[in-house]
């Protein structure tokens, strides 16, 4: 399954996974926040209840490179050029930690407690007096600030800015306390600010006393304070990460309780592979331990063979509870072709899911019917119906306002993708298709899909790696009966990349991967700010007032039920749009690994890969 935009987000070293919010109605400092109510765990508990405090630590952790990047230039994540290394992200930490069984919660990390202003405007942390960075120097609220401060800059990753934008400073009250100030009263910001990735001030620092600039920093050793160091690299093709000896919290007097279960290797060696079908045969060979599989056909045919039979190596679908957001071939708006919403619906009609369901997957997913699937934030959680009460309230005023930015059947029940079940087949489809390019100006003659200038429908779809060809040729096939013609561009992870931070592309494979109490993220995945700002996840281009005036509603939900309506009416919004072409979801992680691998029960939300680095152990041969 493809990850473009995860992977884009692992930059962010899983901030979604983090994203949370807050109620608390006083100054009370204490080491857990939670949006409603209280945090699950109480002040002094000793671990998270989906870790084993008792994990043996030792050994290494092989890997495969994590999604299509087959080799990297750079060790700096927060920056919009080149391709990070692998693992980076363990060098790094935040001033809170998110919980995996709850949806809306942070614990202290560097910071001992976090405490919220009765009027919600700020949020103050004090940092851990032990917290200091792989240098042994101690992490300062002069660092956090600094870090804040270069995120929100233009010499990191525009993707900050936006995410962060409702924050307005950060203010040094001591060496170790650090407050945030909020430009308005978003119950989300005291949980974005607790996630912010801290790093160092000495952070390129030379010895000549000169500093690289920070977007300049490439192999420069990031200063961090996580519990892994960089040991050795190959450019480009493999990188090992060790412990770190004197990581801060491994030397308190009392094991830190957001840390226990955590991080039980003694390192973790990336080894990247040319493609896909290598990376396979290395697996089976023996050269790495664990291995995610998203690709349905592989996983039904290529985990074969002695060792597994004889239980050297194993495979699991791990159940989870995520939602499962969006999928799907996205057209980038800023090209001509897709401004038309009745030729974007149209394009819809042409994806049979039902038949690649049978022919290519096995079977193994379910269709996408929302941007919030498998969550009941979702419109169409509990089946099409019409929207709510509270729903209305938010649509109506916008309609009345912005009448040409929301669709009329916003107000009807949600539409399900189009589908072949009986009895609908693709031929009535690809009919409706027809008809609607006809109204959209486009007729069939001379041998193509022309428009009254007699210009051909044609577009390109933009490919990472080539291991979804085979769906895009299914797609291709049903096109061409319309008479739209498409061509297809195959590229490396960098490249790649660099096209979709450029926008550089008709359209592509997106996932937009949800989150379980979605907030400012949105901003930079639909916000029309965004769309103007290269990198951003705002892919599609999506410039909407009425767009972010639900974001804008979303961020200021002050309890579940605010956010549900709030969600349900953008959901309504985007999907009668079609800005996309929705695609399929699986419930369930795929992962194989060695028979010496174990793991704890799974929490209820929790991306595969980090779950493996984090909470897993391996048990030495006798």
């Amino acid at each position: 399954m493809p990850r473009l935009i995860s992977i884009r987000q692992m930059t962010v070293f899983c901030l979604l996974a983090l994203l949370a919010g807050f109620g608390l109605s006083s100054a009370e400092a204490t080491q857990g926040i939670a949006q409603y109510g209280k945090p699950k765990y109480p002040d002094g508990f000793s671990h998270f209840d989906y870790v084993n405090p008792n994990a043996p630590r030792g050994g290494t952790l092989t890997l495969p490179n994590p999604g299509q990047r087959t080799s990297f230039d750079k060790f700096n994540p927060f920056t919009l050029r080149g391709v990070t290394a692998p693992g980076i992200e363990l060098m790094f930490e935040s001033l809170a930690e998110g919980s995996a069984d709850e949806v809306s919660s942070i614990y202290g990390l560097l910071a001992e407690d976090i405490a919220v202003a009765s009027d919600h405007k700020s949020v103050t942390f004090r940092i851990r007096p032990e917290a200091k960075f792989s240098d042994g120097t101690p992490v300062l609220a002069a660092d956090v600030k600094h870090s804040f401060d270069i995120l929100m800059s233009t010499k990191a990753h525009p993707r900050y800015k936006t995410t962060f934008a409702d924050i307005k400073e950060a203010v040094v009250l001591s060496d170790r306390s650090v407050r945030f100030d909020f430009k308005n009263n978003n119950a989300e910001l005291p949980i974005l600010a607790g996630t912010l990735p801290i790093f160092s001030r000495n952070w390129g620092k030379q010895a000549d006393g000169s500093t690289v600039p920070f977007d300049k920093l490439a192999f420069e050793v990031p200063l961090g304070s996580g519990p892994y160091l960089i040991e050795s690299f190959k450019a480009g093709k493999s990188i090992v990460l060790k412990r770190n000896p004197q990581y801060w919290a491994d030397q308190l007097s009392k094991p830190l309780n957001v840390r226990v279960g955590f991080y039980n290797f003694d390192r973790i060696l990336y080894k990247l592979y040319s493609d896909d079908a290598v990376r396979l045969e290395a697996f089976k060979a023996g050269e790495f331990d664990a291995i995610v599989e998203y690709r349905a056909k592989i996983w039904a045919k290529g985990y074969v063979g002695s060792k597994f039979d004889n239980g050297t190596l194993l495979k699991k679908a791990f159940l989870n509870h995520n939602g499962a957001g969006m999928q799907g071939f996205a057209m980038n708006l800023r090209r001509p072709l897709f401004k038309d919403v009745r030729v974007r619906e149209a394009l819809g009609y042409a994806l049979d899911f039902e038949w690649l369901n049978r022919q290519i997957f096995f079977d193994q997913y379910s269709r996408i019917n929302s941007y919030f699937t498998n969550s009941d934030l979702s419109a169409n959680f509990d089946g099409p119906r019409r929207p709510t009460e509270a729903e209305l309230k938010l649509l109506r005023p916008l309609k009345a306002k912005y009448p040409q930015w929301v669709p009329d059947a916003v107000f009807g029940p949600m539409p399900s993708a189009p589908s072949t079940k009986s009895p609908s087949s693709l031929r009535q489809n690809l009919r409706k298709a027809r008809e609607l390019l006809m109204h959209a100006g486009w007729q069939y003659r001379d041998g193509a899909l022309r428009n009254e200038q007699g210009e051909p429908f044609r577009f390109e779809i933009v490919e990472d790696g080539g291991f979804f060809l085979r769906v895009i040729s299914a797609y291709i096939r049903n096109l061409e009966k319309l008479g739209v013609q498409v061509d297809i561009r195959t590229s490396d992870f960098a490249l790649h990349q660099k096209r979709m931070d450029e926008y550089d592309f008709d359209m592509t494979t997106i996932r937009f991967p949800d989150s379980q109490n979605p907030g400012n993220e949105l901003r930079d995945r639909f916000g029309s700010q965004a769309a103007k700002e290269k990198g951003s996840d705002n892919v599609i281009g999506v410039q909407s007032p009425v767009v972010d005036a639900l974001v804008e509603e979303i961020t200021k939900a002050q309890d579940r039920e605010e956010l549900r309506a709030a969600t349900r009416a953008l959901d309504r919004v985007l999907w009668n749009s079609y800005f996309v072409v929705p695609q399929w979801y699986n419930p369930t992680h795929r992962v194989a690994y060695r028979k010496e691998m174990r793991y704890p029960e799974p929490p209820l939300y929790y991306s595969a890969e980090p779950w493996i680095m984090q909470n897993w152990w391996k048990e030495e041969s006798k």
